[in-house]
């Protein structure tokens, strides 16, 4: 847990430090990366849904008491949440932007430790700290879902963690990272993603993969638009779930296989090493199982301390799209 990472008690924004002056010059638009929808918050499928496959869980773990955001530090509170596991687990881009800061404490005042920033254009930031390795450079655009770090205990902590923060207005402005990222169809805590029509990207085209198994031919384009919806919401029906078109954690656990080596010309095959490239896996998506792929999910597993045992079952899967 983070011993500081603070940010002043008075500030009615539970308030952040002013920017460094490399991010004020980002705010005026200097290189702020790839845009980033953001609009809606509600948690029922509709087009203007924020629940649109942008986000991502950035790492696997739990939340350590007292390191959720607004926790007393002396005389500030915690600005973000805690997410705890051992040194070396995977840290991943939430969403797609640019590598605007790779320092200790990230060019941000009260922040101790290796951390990242990247800014996701709209004035929309996100905080990483206390890494022990970078995997990414200063100045990189990455991926949602990327793997940008490695977790560790670097700075003023009580053992290995990632501090996550949101930073939504200005860089600077600092929010809770946990409702923020439920409003984006993601469980910090680890639980399925959440996604709504007119969603797209790479998760997108992972469902349509998978509904292609379950007898749904569907165009793997990465739009959840009219056709691949009303396919998910009949199959919804078909499973008594409600027909909302939301694929989320009560429709993720049937649409999901379990597979392992062997598996051969499947596009639930497909829909897994689609998944596993977004987490950086490199693989061909040609619907094979085979030996490469097999070490991919291991070492997949083995980064995010799940259970190395090349099975790709529910609780691999809800890693890969949470």
């Amino acid at each position: 847990m983070c011993e500081s990472c603070t940010a002043p008690l008075a500030d009615p924004r539970a308030g952040e430090p002013s920017p460094s002056p490399w991010s004020r010059r980002m705010l005026f638009g200097a290189g702020l990366g790839a845009a980033v929808a953001l609009t809606g918050v509600g948690g029922t499928a509709h087009a203007a849904s924020a629940m649109n496959a942008s986000w991502c869980n950035p790492a696997l773990g739990y939340f350590p008491n007292g390191g959720h955001y607004g926790a007393p530090r002396g005389g500030s509170t915690h600005a973000g949440q805690d997410v705890t596991n051992s040194t070396g687990t995977a840290v991943y881009a939430a969403a797609a932007g640019t590598v605007v800061g790779r320092s200790w404490g990230g060019g941000l005042t009260g922040r101790t430790g290796e951390a990242i920033v990247i800014s996701h254009g709209g004035n929309v930031y996100t905080y990483y700290g206390h890494l022990s390795v970078y995997r990414v450079a200063l100045n990189a655009r990455v991926s949602a879902g990327q793997r940008i770090a490695d977790m560790g205990a670097t700075g003023n902590v009580t053992g290995p963690h990632l501090h996550f923060e949101t930073h939504t207005g200005r860089l600077g402005g600092i929010t809770n990272p946990v409702p923020f990222m439920r409003n984006r169809g993601v469980d910090l805590g680890g639980g399925w993603s959440s996604i709504d029509p007119e969603a797209r990207g790479v998760t997108v085209t992972a469902i349509q993969h998978l509904m292609t198994q379950r007898g749904t031919s569907l165009v793997a384009d990465g739009y959840y638009g009219p056709t691949s919806v009303n396919a998910v919401k009949g199959f919804q029906r078909s499973k008594g779930l409600v027909a909302d078109g939301q694929v989320g954690p009560k429709t993720w656990p049937h649409l999901v296989y379990e597979l392992k080596q062997g598996v051969r010309d499947g596009s639930h095959v497909r829909g897994l090493q689609v998944a596993m490239n977004k987490r950086s896996a490199g693989l061909a998506v040609d619907g094979n199982f085979g030996p490469v792929m097999n070490t991919a999910v291991r070492e997949f597993q083995r980064v995010n301390r799940l259970v190395v045992d090349g099975e790709a079952g529910a609780i691999t899967w809800r890693a890969l799209v949470g």
